[in-house]
């Protein structure tokens, strides 16, 4: 069996440093999927609008081979601690199939007839490459449902510090899906040197910052390729 794309999702995450770890973590973060002929003409899109909310399946396409270890090390848990492959959300997976639950902001026809999503909530690296799209409907929700590790770790949230010298250096749209992505704290768990610069890659622009008690702080924002 094998699996074709059927489109691209375009995002500001241009490396994997920053990323949201799940979906509709960052509800800012905006995301735009193009697709390929057929499959980006409006039949296959017609009533999608009625919907709020969307499942897209997509490839794992930066990793590389098939896992040869049964077990994993999930950040959340600051990478000391093993479960099984199929009790995370781990990139290391035999088909490196993910799926994302994000929000359908809007529906694009360009003068060709071509279909695009506008979609929020997304931890898709760009140019990622999508498999399928599929309604997220109300019984999707389990309310009784357990999360496993994932209850029993807080994650807290940063406050971001940036000037507004700085501030003004980001397009104006990329401001919101910044700061929530900052406050969520990039780094890896097992980094806490407060002495630290870290370099977040965003957009068209390098993000330089440093954490310490529960504030981040961006020091410098620079575009690609200058200093």
């Amino acid at each position: 069996m094998e699996i074709q794309p059927i489109g691209t999702i375009h995002t500001a995450f241009t490396e994997k440093f920053g990323i949201p770890r799940q979906s509709m973590i960052v509800k800012a973060a905006k995301g735009v999927i193009h697709f390929e002929p057929p499959y980006d003409q409006a039949e296959y899109f017609k009533g999608i609008e009625e919907f709020s909310h969307l499942w897209i399946l997509w490839h794992f396409s930066e990793q590389k081979g098939r896992p040869t270890k049964a077990t994993v090390r999930p950040p959340r848990l600051g990478g000391n601690v093993r479960v099984g492959v199929f009790a995370s959300r781990s990139p290391y997976r035999p088909n490196q199939i993910a799926m994302s639950s994000v929000k359908l902001d809007a529906v694009h026809t360009d003068e060709s007839g071509k279909v695009s999503l506008e979609i929020s909530g997304v931890d898709m690296l760009d140019g990622t490459p999508i498999f399928d799209v599929k309604p997220y409907i109300k019984t999707d929700i389990h309310e009784d449902a357990k999360s496993g590790f994932v209850d029993a770790v807080d994650w807290t949230q940063l406050d971001v510090e940036i000037s507004d010298e700085l501030m003004q250096q980001v397009p104006e749209y990329l401001r919101d899906q910044l700061i929530e992505v900052l406050a969520q704290d990039p780094r890896p768990r097992t980094q806490t040197d407060v002495n630290r610069m870290y370099g977040m890659r965003f957009g068209d622009f390098d993000i330089h910052f440093k954490v310490n008690t529960g504030i981040l702080k961006v020091i410098k924002i620079t575009s690609h390729g200058h200093d």
